[in-house]
């Protein structure tokens, strides 16, 4: 049975969500006959406003404010795809503020006063519109506590942190176990790391996760094979022909980005190396890219749509005076096999 909802009523009725949303709420005045139309409408489809929306009744609005550092970042399109996932079951507006960071401040996202005021800006943008709450999405993982204040209104960040306010991040520590686990599975034991930027919580998380199969697989710990990128590709192409320098070259490689994977693919052809056949790579946040390239990456998902609707969840939640569940607060990686793992030629 499909469900009714406001934009069902809207089509119906040739009117926008935003006037049944003001004829259900009585938030602003409307037409006499369209509010007659309205309401006829809702009765022949036999409407019911569902729990959240008569929730916010009483606040005077149904709309969260979003808002993306920069929309051009990779991570940012699907988070903001399940806040809107979750939005359109509801019966919910979103009102969208793009800061622009990248374009900005580039890569200097450490440097919170370059651009406080620009997240400033959008928060009291949000707020004069009277938005039940905000999702803040990040465009690079790292500590935002005191970059703003939203005035007692509800906040979740996502792709980012505070330490005061909920977050949603997916898991990097499994997801570097798993992608261990696979090259284990499939033979190796030498396997080396290009980690990105260490004073990155992603990176020691996901150094956290290769750490823990080196000790659950029992596989050889050889400092030699650790490697400190910057997520860029040329640290990868660097750090590559470092590791195939090595006496003991190790059999796999896990790139803890698929930019810096990108690099290893192209210090290893240089070097006459063949992935897979006398080296596995494996990437991390399955850029659109790494399906493209030869051979394709394999890869972990990042769980990006989930992320962006357990946001809107977690933040409905504290809206309504309840606690989120934790456990939707850390969604897992997925690991996606494409053509660069084998089983390795050869001991090593």
């Amino acid at each position: 049975m499909t469900r009714i909802g406001i934009k069902e009523i809207a089509a119906k009725a040739d009117v926008s969500t935003a006037t049944v949303s003001y004829v259900l709420n009585g938030t602003r005045n409307v037409k006499h006959k369209t509010r007659e139309r309205v309401l006829r409408v809702i009765e022949e489809l036999n409407y019911k406003p569902n729990d959240i929306a008569k929730s916010l009744k009483s606040r005077r609005t149904n709309t969260i404010g979003v808002i993306a550092e920069d929309v051009t970042v990779f991570n940012v399109p699907e988070i903001i795809d399940g806040i809107n996932d979750f939005a359109d079951r509801h019966d919910m507006h979103i009102l969208l503020t793009n800061l622009r960071l990248h374009k900005r401040i580039g890569h200097n996202f450490d440097q919170l006063d370059d651009y406080r005021k620009y997240a400033e800006n959008a928060v009291n943008e949000l707020l004069s519109k009277q938005v039940e709450g905000i999702i803040y999405i990040g465009a690079h993982p790292r500590d935002l506590t005191g970059l703003i204040d939203t005035a007692g209104k509800p906040i979740i960040y996502t792709y980012c942190y505070t330490q005061n306010d909920p977050s949603i991040q997916y898991n990097d520590e499994q997801a570097s176990f798993e992608a261990m686990s696979h090259l284990a599975s499939q033979g190796h034991t030498r396997i080396a790391i290009i980690s990105g930027i260490m004073n990155s919580l992603p990176s020691r998380l996901r150094f956290n996760g290769y750490y823990k199969a080196i000790t659950e697989f029992q596989l050889p710990f050889d400092p030699q094979l650790i490697k400190l990128g910057d997520w860029e590709a040329e640290s990868g192409y660097r750090l590559t022909q470092e590791l195939l320098a090595l006496d003991e070259r190790p059999t796999a490689i896990v790139a803890m980005n698929d930019v810096m994977a990108v690099g290893v693919l192209r210090a290893a052809s240089e070097a006459g190396v063949t992935i897979p056949h006398d080296l596995s790579v494996v990437g991390f946040d399955n850029r659109e890219f790494s399906s493209y390239l030869i051979p394709q990456i394999t890869t972990m998902d990042l769980p990006l749509h989930e992320m962006g609707f357990q946001a809107m969840d977690s933040l409905m939640c504290i809206i309504r005076g309840e606690t989120p569940d934790p456990a939707n607060h850390l969604p897992a990686c997925k690991l996606i096999e494409r053509d660069s793992v084998a089983p390795p030629a050869r001991v090593m």
